[in-house]
């Protein structure tokens, strides 16, 4: 096991001295992981009652998990538990950087030391970042128990790990810590002898301002409470420009009870969607310098993209996309410039709701149980038998008239003539308006051209 990644307190609850055996202290965040199960903050509806990932924890239970979450919310501390609870060896393997062969010499020793009655726990971080061919190597180790595998990842692991390995493993998805659980984790490392022993204080203020920094990641706050405490003398009461010189962060209103949060989100679309750009980037800034999540505010742009411009320019989903892309793939401070490069692509362009009135115009329509059979000549006909249904029977293929679109049914019968979507006149939208009628035109056999040719 890596005690520096790894290590739990020792029995005595004593802290780890600066310098003992030749070595620094570990960071706080280490220092003050939780040892046992009672002193983990947050994950409630993980931890409840005869919940699988207590009784796992609790050393009752034999299944592999995918602990999904984001950063700092305690994937680590619960692998580590586990592997105290099972008794069994701990290896440890980051997918950024192991490979096939790595993962192959960590189960061929796990049974080599499963002959000898021994459970080997295999602790994978970020393992969305490996690939197929390496999570395929760990399918068979996993279905016989070879190894108790326990995986994290911040990525959705629908998309981020193979169906076998899935199918193999409970999933179990970790939540931000809210403010009220970071403000119990640092008002524990301050007090704890595994912390800072009370040899300092914190100002209420000061405390407001870790808690909004950290964004409900346990780890960034204790770091943050760690230079702060680094910079005092014994005895001192941290203030909020103890912590801003430590961090380097303006004290920015978000306040602990979340209305700030929500407030300045709420401003920043509706400055993006009343195209005014210099107030979203100040909000845009304000989320930024409180250290919001850069993953939440490319979400928020992604969703405004398609929720309040759409097709008057599609080019601003692949603006706002592109820009969380950047987020994932090269992370801050640098994608910082692609959030604010989105933000302005956003509130500059043409404005139109009409896709979202569409969408909720069908859905509404579906609820009230307009569905409908899908007409005859638009089913699968691609299996033994269709034929004999009469599916597929009349299609007719689009590309083999010159214009590629002719007079065909495609709504359900109680749907024919149905307009969801109406394009407005800003943007793009002014050139696809008439294109859409022409469109619905020809296809409902409404032109002399499309009721020749029904």
């Amino acid at each position: 096991m890596d005690d520096g990644l790894f290590g739990t307190p020792d029995d005595s609850g004593d802290a780890v001295e600066s310098g003992a055996a030749g070595r620094p202290a570990p960071p706080l965040a280490v220092r003050m992981r939780p040892a046992s199960l009672d002193e983990i903050v947050g994950q409630e509806h993980l931890l409840g009652g005869r919940s699988p990932l207590r009784r796992l924890i609790a050393g009752s239970g034999a299944a592999s998990v995918l602990l999904y979450g984001p950063p700092g919310t305690g994937k680590t501390t619960m692998a580590s538990l586990i592997s105290q609870a099972t008794g069994g060896r701990f290896e440890a393997l980051s997918a950024l950087s192991s490979g096939v062969k790595e993962v192959r010499a960590v189960i061929d020793m796990a049974r080599r030391r499963l002959a000898h009655g021994q459970q080997t726990v295999l602790f994978i971080d970020e393992v969305h970042r490996f690939s197929k061919t390496q999570q395929d190597a760990l399918l068979d180790a996993v279905e016989n128990r070879i190894v108790l595998l326990v995986a994290a990842t911040t990525e959705n692991p629908s998309f981020s790990v193979v169906a076998p390995l899935l199918s193999r493993s409970l999933v179990l998805q970790l939540r931000s810590l809210t403010d009220d659980d970071v403000e119990t984790v640092l008002r524990r490392a301050v007090a704890d002898p595994r912390g800072l022993d009370g040899s300092v204080e914190l100002s209420d203020e000061a405390l407001d301002h870790l808690v909004a920094v950290a964004g409900g990641d346990a780890r960034r706050a204790l770091t943050a409470l760690e230079a702060s405490a680094d910079a005092a003398e014994a005895g001192d009461v941290i203030e909020v420009a103890d912590v801003e010189a430590a961090i380097d962060r303006a004290a920015v209103r978000y306040d602990r009870d979340g209305d700030q949060h929500y407030d300045v989100t709420s401003a920043f679309i509706k400055s993006i969607r009343g195209s005014d750009v210099d107030a979203a980037l100040h909000y845009l800034a304000r989320m930024i310098t409180a250290g919001e999540d850069p993953r939440f505010i490319a979400r928020r742009l992604m969703i405004h993209a398609s929720e309040d411009i759409g097709m008057a320019d599609p080019t601003a989903l692949q603006a706002a996309v592109a820009a969380a892309q950047v987020v994932q793939m090269v992370g801050m401070p640098e994608a910082q410039l692609a959030l604010a490069q989105a933000t302005v692509h956003l509130a500059t362009a043409p404005k139109s709701g009409a896709v979202t009135s569409a969408l909720g115009k069908a859905m509404t329509d579906v609820a009230a149980g307009k569905a409908g059979a899908v007409p005859p000549h638009l089913r699968d006909g691609h299996y033994a038998g269709a034929k004999k249904l009469g599916n597929a029977i009349g299609y007719r293929f689009p590309h083999d008239d010159p214009d590629g679109v002719l007079a065909q049914q495609y709504a359900p019968d109680a749907l024919v003539g149905v307009d969801y979507y109406e394009p407005t006149d800003h943007g793009f939208e002014r050139e696809l308006a008439p294109r859409v009628g022409r469109l619905r035109s020809i296809v409902r056999g409404l032109t002399s051209r499309g009721r020749s040719r029904r």
